[in-house]
């Protein structure tokens, strides 16, 4: 097995990725300490390897391993001859990374290549029984269909207002003791593609001063612990490698003095799928591997051994949640709910469904279990679909704030061989994705939040919407740039006084879709305060001074841009389309002006 000493998410060199100053690390699971904290050990990470095809790797290992030539490891479609490999003539496993109670079952049939390439990568056994049994649901041909009449839907959820006080009701040290029994996660592996990011998302600006999503985590962080008196809340980041080095550059320029920890997510094979056997792609090795999903938490915390080592610093509860959701703060009277009120080892916090909703996940109960369960749109039978969109009768959807007890984690993972028996999800896609023409892979992938089905007793407590401020699209960035949103002294994100709800905004794909098109367009956020809807169709420039109220469309059907006049409009539908040509048959530099359109009540102030 070959470990290789790389810059995370760069083309394979010689270089070893440079701590930054105080780093600890344990394999994949790293702390980041202050610099005066003790800082002696080396930072290693482990990439697959981009020098070694999957043919390659296993002809290194024939001698001891017997495999047959004709396995076709080189994606040839050629039958081979059947080779297994017994648990008991297995290699010996040590995981090295705290998942040393993890027991290797007995192997899925054709498994035997998925363990040896992964072992090869140095993934941990926690990551491998987790892939396996993601495996066994694929070749045994399981749907995971949730029929509507298995489930019930959920009902009598307690509310966000029955959990306030809570933090007042704790007995003895109160909330600093509970503080230190708590550890906060983001899920920091994503980089945003669909908006045309190359870095991590949370690296984006959202607020003024070019204020990203992890200036804003951070300084939360740091006013927790200096508020509370609890300088032992451990925060942690979990990261994949494509954002690793990103994430740790900033912090250490911005943040030299936080103490955090980084979980390094995962990475599963994509797999073949004519074979069902391990994805070969000589051209670029590195896309024979995919992200296994958020669900990745729980087999990343144990074979990382982060589950184990929180549990001896006597952490007991951890809250989860998207960096992207600005939303999701570490709510002090939620936390005492769980902890000391809830009796629940899993708590979700779900929205009440709109029209909007209606096509994603929602809960709901388990008849067989009568436990509470997620069934997501491909679980849904065709002919189940009216029932599964009735957001009147499935009422909530999963926020993907999650608490979990570490110790009841611990256990049912125990119970469970070292896993969690999450849902698999079967994504087709082309093994290079950007080339329809290469081969078709799978990549199974699970959902944190499913593992509410994996506890006994788990609950759910109905939030605001205010908890759930994701940002997806340029239409959710634009408005969490303006000043529909407001920055709290302690650096949480809501509306601004006097605004009920978010604007609802839809911007052109063909102009908006991506950041850096939206930041060339809006030199300066529009007032939305006061907006309750804005459509922009076409290229539309907005400057600064710019107030929109009530419910505005603003359309462009030129190919040029045009400059919206800075004005205050209200309840207006503005057509730019005859400035656009005249500007271009002038070619004019200068600002254009605006036509109102059956325009109700516009005011151009």
């Amino acid at each position: 097995i070959k470990s290789i000493c790389v810059k995370s998410a760069m083309p394979l060199d010689n270089n070893v990725l440079a701590p930054p100053p105080g780093v600890m690390t344990a394999s994949t699971s790293r702390d980041y300490l202050p610099p005066e904290t003790d800082s002696s050990l080396e930072v290693t990470s482990h990439l697959p390897s981009s020098s070694m095809s999957l043919s390659a790797s296993l002809s290194s290992l024939s001698l001891s391993l017997d495999i047959s030539k004709s396995a076709d490891v080189d994606g040839d479609g050629e039958e081979p001859e059947e080779q297994s490999m017994s648990a008991s003539s297995a290699p010996p496993v040590t995981d090295g990374r705290g998942g040393s109670n993890v027991v290797e079952k007995t192997p899925v049939p054709g498994f035997d290549l998925f363990r040896l390439k992964m072992r090869k990568e140095d993934c941990s056994t926690a990551s491998i029984a987790a892939f396996e049994n993601n495996y066994k649901s694929l070749v045994n041909g399981e749907t995971g269909m949730i029929p509507e009449d298995a489930i019930t839907p959920a009902s009598g959820l307690p509310t966000y207002e029955s959990t306030r006080g809570a933090a007042a009701r704790l007995p003895g040290k109160g909330i600093a003791e509970l503080l230190s029994q708590t550890a906060v996660v983001k899920l920091n592996g994503g980089l945003g593609t669909s908006m045309g990011l190359e870095k991590a998302k949370s690296l984006l600006p959202v607020r003024g001063n070019d204020t990203t999503f992890l200036d804003l985590i951070g300084r939360q962080v740091e006013h927790m612990r200096k508020q509370h008196g609890a300088p032992n809340l451990k925060f942690l980041l979990m990261n994949s490698f494509s954002t690793s080095d990103d994430t740790k550059e900033f912090f250490g320029g911005r943040f030299p003095q936080l103490q955090w920890t980084e979980l390094m997510q995962n990475m599963s094979p994509k797999i073949d799928k004519a074979t069902k056997k391990p994805a070969v792609f000589e051209e670029n090795p590195k896309l024979e591997w995919c992200p296994p999903g958020h669900g990745d938490i729980y087999p990343a915390l144990l074979g990382t051994g982060t589950l184990d080592r929180l549990l001896e610093d006597g952490v007991k509860y951890l809250f989860v949640s998207n960096s992207d959701n600005l939303g999701a703060t570490l709510d002090l009277d939620l936390l005492a709910y769980f902890a000391n009120e809830s009796g629940a080892p899993f708590l979700m916090e779900v929205c009440e469904r709109t029209e909007s909703d209606k096509k994603g996940g929602h809960l709901a109960v388990s008849n067989a279990t009568n436990g509470l369960i997620l069934r997501e749109s491909a679980q849904c039978p065709k002919e189940d679909e009216g029932s599964f969109q009735d957001v009147t009768k499935h009422r909530f959807f999963n926020t993907n704030n999650l608490w979990v007890n570490l110790v009841h984690l611990k256990a049912t993972m125990s119970k469970h061989g070292g896993l969690l028996p999450l849902p698999t999800i079967f994504n087709e896609k082309t093994v290079d994705p950007r080339n329809k023409k290469t081969p078709k892979v799978y990549q199974l992938e699970t959902a944190m939040g499913s593992a509410i089905a994996c506890f006994d007793k788990a609950g759910a407590v109905c939030v605001p919407r205010t908890r759930f401020a994701p940002v997806k699209t340029c239409a959710d960035l634009l408005v969490l740039r303006s000043d529909a949103y407001t920055t709290l002294p302690d650096s949480r994100v809501q509306l601004t006084p006097g605004v009920a709800k978010s604007p609802v905004v839809k911007l052109d794909d063909d102009h908006y879709k991506l950041v850096d098109k939206l930041d060339a367009l809006v030199e300066a956020a529009p007032s939305l305060s006061a907006c309750t809807k804005l459509t922009v169709q076409g290229p539309v420039r907005f400057v600064a001074g710019t107030t929109l109220k009530g419910s505005c469309r603003i359309v462009n059907h030129g190919a040029d841009a045009v400059t919206l006049p800075p004005k205050t409009y209200v309840d207006c539908d503005i057509d730019l389309t005859a400035s656009a040509t005249a500007t271009a048959d002038n070619d004019a530099a200068v600002p254009s002006k605006a036509r109102a359109t059956g325009c109700f009540g516009c005011l151009f102030r």
